[in-house]
């Protein structure tokens, strides 16, 4: 049985991303698992970060995840980015020293090392557009971004990412192909 922390960021409890979520969470407790939710909409976590001290909401956050063996992102990419809710998120929550901290090399050069070695991550995000756009105009940014920008520098390397391409335009039949996507990963965590 695997304790899984869900991060929810979508403001539309009908949209895809919803059943996303959804479908991930029923198929993972059919299958044993824990599954802790955070929706950040309905909880109005405030995403922004002025260099306060971490609030009750962040520290909360972080024990969830200091229990849990997964971490799963459910998000939409907007602008090749998350939506500013699930960004201000990463930046309050996955930040340093708590999810890593910079080892000196020499001068200002230095490294991160990652505090949450040991975890697994799952990322699914629905985009607007093609496929091929994303990987040819825009070079997979998003996806570099949150493995190696994100969950690597926390010392997350056991990460599953799931894109869902053109989900506004794509048939009701393509999107239960995608949602049978979303199970055998919960079945197979």
């Amino acid at each position: 049985m695997k304790k899984i922390f869900l991060v929810y960021s979508h403001y539309n409890e009908k949209s895809f991303n919803a059943s996303i979520r959804d479908t991930f969470t029923k198929t993972a407790k059919e299958k044993g698992h824990e599954v802790d939710i955070v929706d950040l909409y309905k909880e109005k976590f405030d995403p922004v970060f002025a260099g306060e001290d971490p609030t009750p909401d962040v520290l909360d956050h972080r024990k969830r995840i200091e229990n849990s063996d997964v971490i799963v992102l459910v998000a939409p990419i907007w602008n090749f980015r998350l939506p500013a809710i699930a960004e201000g998120w990463i930046d309050k929550v996955l930040a340093p020293p708590w999810a890593f901290r910079f080892k000196k090399i020499f001068g200002n050069y230095g490294f991160p090392v990652g505090n949450l070695a040991g975890k697994k991550a799952v990322i699914f995000c629905t985009y607007g557009s093609p496929q091929f756009a994303v990987k040819t105009f825009f070079l997979n940014m998003p996806t570099k971004r949150l493995k190696r920008g994100v969950f690597n520098i926390c010392g997350i390397t056991d990460i599953i990412y799931k894109r869902f391409f053109a989900v506004p335009f794509v048939s009701e039949n393509k999107r239960q192909k995608f949602l049978k996507d979303v199970e055998k990963v919960a079945l197979n965590l």
